[in-house]
């Protein structure tokens, strides 16, 4: 394992164990449910909104690095439905977002495929500059800098955000 990816790899790991955890006694039937207090809808993100977000970056991990995509292509209509700035709509029918189940595997199976075969990653690669461009190239110049914000600092502030929905879910603390 290059130096870069075993800075890369434990926190990586840790935000996987977060996300696991972030479902517990999570419902499918409120899944993609906004809290309603008291009749007012809490405008928050949901975690089908989050989770479907956060999976569709495996792949582009994989083509930042040329790492083996494995499991993460994304299934079609994710893209829209997850990309950035997309709503994370109260979903009452069950109609709008993809089952719980649908959503938590392709985001485990994306994530532990990049985990996995991140030690395989030369060093030089995760050195190079950050192609995506924009802002996130400013942000995160290399593409090191960039595997290691969408292997951990993204998820996370994600997670807060289901953090807060559990609560008002009344869920409590996920540990």
């Amino acid at each position: 394992m290059g130096a870069l990816a075993a800075v890369i790899v434990p926190p990586a790991n840790l935000t996987l164990s977060y996300a696991e955890g972030m479902l517990k006694d999570v419902r499918s039937e409120t899944f993609a449910r906004k809290p309603n207090l008291g009749g007012k809808v809490i405008d928050t993100n949901h975690p089908a909104w989050v989770y479907g977000h956060l999976s569709i970056y495996a792949g582009k991990i994989c083509q930042l690095t040329g790492m083996d995509p494995g499991p993460t292509a994304n299934p079609t209509g994710w893209e829209d439905l997850f990309k950035n700035g997309t709503p994370s709509t109260d979903d009452v029918t069950g109609k709008i977002f993809p089952p719980m189940e649908a959503i938590t595997r392709h985001y485990f199976a994306g994530y532990r495929h990049v985990i996995a075969k991140l030690p395989e990653i030369d060093d030089a690669i995760l050195q190079r500059p950050n192609p995506m461009g924009g802002r996130m190239s400013e942000l995160m110049p290399t593409i090191g800098a960039a595997v290691n914000f969408l292997l951990s600092g993204h998820p996370m502030s994600h997670f807060g955000q289901i953090s807060t929905w559990r609560r008002c879910m009344g869920l409590g603390s996920a540990f």
